[in-house]
């Protein structure tokens, strides 16, 4: 019959076979301890007698047997071994009767085959061992006790450790301090690869036993083994946290430095977040230690994200060199590491530093062929431009070393940023003719050349091409909402400031704001460079923007807390002018609400609802209850308080938040929602603001007319027409 027939499958097969196997093992291991009748070895002979163990041997079928005898038991005894070659049962039996002699001694009778099986099965499973490290891996510490286990206390085997490196190793707490407290073992000894006792303990989970040893005094904290590891790089290698936090608390020292370097060094290596903490937080000074090697600092090592943002976070130097000359960046280029890269360019990394042989991160990721590095390293202004050592520029590297299907896409993206020819021409690139005609629509690069004017008028009278006007006339800077589309408005005011050489603070003297151009517009107020907020936005977009829509509002709040201060008032910062918009959505329908740093127009205005009319607000406002809403912010003190918030009370954070309240994205900021609902593009509410804001002052004579406006879109998400 087939086995299909039988039902018996091939892994079916496997595990009864498995079964078998196991069984048989256990009725014929001839290592395995039974218990038998004394009288089945009168008919044998007695060939040798250690203490209570003897050697027997049967002449009729040439076998060896090993007998415990058990003196509160006449009648049965303990067969260790059964073997039928006289070689193992010469080797065997002077090992059985030294090693035993301590557990049969100590343990209480009755034994029991189950109590000696693990016994017998280490001695065999490590000949080299003493009954000193027998007793600690069985967890026997009671014959720990024993005399003849006392004298082989400092013991070493084949590898040279010693009961305690055993005990340390296996994380056996109870026979450390035995061993420790009783047996007075030495923690001094070294195995072969020159560990201590506290090396093996720091690659445990646990800091229990470190904080034994330490307690005891223990030599070695800060010992190097033969690879150049204290204790201390060892937790760090293997990423045991609690145990480096221990050792620190023991005495360990941060600033010894080892074969790769200081400890911090192996903990950044082997991405140990844990250790790495711990090191940092007893000696922040780690954070610049250059290793013996390469003369690199942590960051240097960093080979994660994760790991670099830590470094970060404690405000490390980003564009360091080594001795090799090359940057943390130009380590994670040269490696493909493209998310800690990108760690890097977000807090700020400079792109263009040159490294060895003059090469920046992008003439790296260039020979590299790495898409998505080169694409980053360009989006964060590395120059596509620059010589090497040897002038070469990354587009001529892209040439001479793209190959497959990246080249040609490639190429193409270079000669979008503006690099006109990377290599000898070809059919598919050939040289861009220079006196084209120029295109009717007006582009990016118009926008940009226009800015030359705006940064001929932020002198102190307007001029553009040589026409100067006595009178200074107001700039005007409107950003929309989109969310993390900001980045565009970022990119091009970068580009504004480039050609403008000036900061784009210094180019308007009003900018208005919804959203996430509020948030811009109030950055931009505050001096904040286009560079540090295009970093800014990825960062936002990693800390904020998490899990699923609604987002959780507390890490948005701790953010623009963290950049622009907890009591920070709107009013601090008197130029340019800024108008942040937000709604008032406690009422039917919303009302437009404007955050500024100046005083309000005071123009007679009519009520927006009728004198006659009840208004019942859907939330308690957190000022006064009248129609005077235009300029009612937030305050903290108890309902029964409840008054004005004026512009010179206002804080900062709570205008962007309020700003950028955008509904199903993020709670409402109290009874505030986005801006965007009425005034995604705040052009004309700004323009309008102003207006008013210069007929309150004609009276003075103070009134400045608008002369540019200046609006950028974040743009208009693409669809496909089907």
């Amino acid at each position: 019959m087939s086995d299909e027939a039988t039902g018996l499958t091939p892994v079916r097969m496997q595990f009864l076979g498995r079964i078998i196997g196991t069984v048989s093992n256990v009725f014929t291991n001839p290592y395995r301890v039974r218990e038998v009748q004394l009288s089945d070895y009168r008919s044998k002979v007695k060939m040798k007698q250690e203490g209570r163990v003897m050697l027997y041997r049967d002449t009729s079928s040439q076998v060896w047997d090993c007998v415990l005898i058990m003196p509160n038991n006449p009648v049965m005894a303990l067969r260790l071994f059964q073997v039928s070659s006289e070689e193992d049962a010469a080797n065997w039996f002077p090992q059985y009767a030294l090693k035993l002699r301590p557990f049969y001694e100590i343990l209480r009778p009755p034994l029991k085959p189950e109590t000696l099986q693990p016994i017998v099965d280490c001695l065999r499973n490590h000949p080299d061992w003493s009954s000193a490290h027998i007793a600690v891996d069985t967890g026997l510490r009671d014959c720990l006790k024993h005399n003849h286990v006392l004298s082989q206390m400092n013991v070493r085997d084949a590898q040279g450790q010693t009961p305690l490196h055993l005990a340390c190793e296996r994380g056996e707490t109870g026979c450390v301090r035995e061993l420790l407290e009783e047996c007075q073992a030495r923690t001094d000894i070294r195995d072969k690869n020159g560990d201590t006792p506290m090396h093996c303990a720091a690659k445990q989970d646990s800091a229990v036993i470190v904080e034994v040893l330490c307690s005891q005094m223990c030599a070695g904290v800060n010992e190097l083994n033969h690879a150049g590891e204290t204790p201390l790089h060892v937790a760090c290698r293997l990423g045991k946290t609690e145990a480096a936090r221990a050792l620190m608390g023991g005495g360990a020292r941060c600033d010894t430095i080892g074969g790769v370097g200081y400890p911090i060094h192996t903990a950044m290596k082997y991405s140990a977040r844990g250790c790495a903490e711990a090191i940092l937080a007893a000696d922040l000074n780690q954070l610049q230690a250059e290793d013996p090697m390469y003369g690199g600092t942590p960051l240097h090592w960093a080979k994660t994200a994760e790991m670099s943002r830590l470094l970060l976070d404690h405000d490390c130097s980003m564009n360091y060199l080594s001795k090799t000359g090359e940057s943390p960046l130009h380590i994670l280029t040269n490696r493909g590491r493209y998310e800690a890269a990108m760690t890097l360019l977000v807090h700020g990394a400079d792109p263009n530093i040159k490294g060895q042989n003059g090469n920046t991160a992008l003439h790296l990721a260039m020979k590299l062929d790495h898409m998505d590095l080169i694409k980053a390293l360009i989006v964060f202004g590395a120059d596509v431009e620059v010589h090497n050592d040897l002038g070469e520029t990354p587009g001529l590297i892209a040439a001479r070393t793209s190959k497959g299907p990246n080249r040609k896409v490639l190429l193409k993206m270079l000669q979008c940023v503006g690099v006109e020819r990377c290599g000898p021409p070809s059919p598919d690139f050939p040289t861009p003719v220079t006196n084209r005609p120029l295109p009717l629509s007006i582009g990016i690069n118009e926008l940009i050349h226009a800015a030359a004017a705006i940064s001929a008028m932020s002198r102190g009278h307007a001029e553009v091409d040589g026409l100067r006007t006595s009178k200074k006339m107001d700039r005007l800077l409107c950003l929309d909402g989109g969310g993390i589309k900001g980045l565009v408005l970022i990119q091009m005011l970068i580009a504004l400031e480039k050609e403008a050489g000036r900061p784009v603070r210094e180019l308007f003297d009003w900018v208005a704001g919804t959203s996430t151009g509020g948030i811009l517009a109030l950055a931009v107020t505050h001096g904040k460079s286009m560079e540090y907020l295009r970093c800014l936005y990825f960062r936002m977009k990693d800390r904020v923007f998490k899990g699923s829509r609604p987002y959780e509002s507390a890490p948005l709040e701790d953010f623009l807390k963290q950049e622009f201060g907890e009591n920070t008032k709107m009013t601090e910062v008197q130029h340019p002018k800024v108008m942040v918009t937000s709604v008032l959505a406690d009422r039917h329908p919303g009302e437009l609400h404007i955050f500024r740093n100046y005083d309000a127009p005071t123009i007679p205005r009519d009520p927006p609802y009728a004198s006659t009319a009840t208004f019942r607000p859907l939330t308690t406002p957190q000022g006064w209850e009248d129609e005077d809403v235009l300029i009612v912010g937030y305050t903290q003190e108890p309902v029964r308080k409840r008054r004005k918030v004026t512009d010179e009370e206002q804080v900062v954070w709570r205008a962007a938040r309020s700003s950028g309240a955008a509904p199903t994205y993020f709670r409402p900021m109290g009874r505030f929602l986005d801006g965007g609902l009425l005034a995604n593009n705040p052009t004309l509410d700004a323009m309008t603001e102003i207006h008013q804001y210069n007929k309150s002052l004609k009276a003075q004579g103070r009134g400045d007319e608008v002369c540019l406006v200046v609006f950028w879109v974040t743009g208009k998400n693409l669809r496909r027409c089907r």
